[in-house]
């Protein structure tokens, strides 16, 4: 079983890939430095999280 999210972390990340579709991938790297670009999050690790569930909702998608 996986881990639990914050309500928070999982709107922020479906917030921005239903507002950039296309800048988003399956790579957790690429989507990182997406993240990073896009936002304002100061602490590397809210920002790892945020890219963590990007990354499972696009994989989500695509199944």
């Amino acid at each position: 079983m996986g881990r639990v999210r914050p309500t928070y972390i999982k709107r922020v990340a479906i917030e921005l890939v239903r507002s950039y579709p296309d800048r988003f991938t399956d790579d957790f790297d690429h989507n990182k430095a997406v993240v990073d670009e896009l936002t304002d999050v100061d602490s590397i690790t809210m920002r790892n999280r945020i890219t963590g569930y990007v990354t499972c909702f696009r994989k989500q998608e695509h199944n």
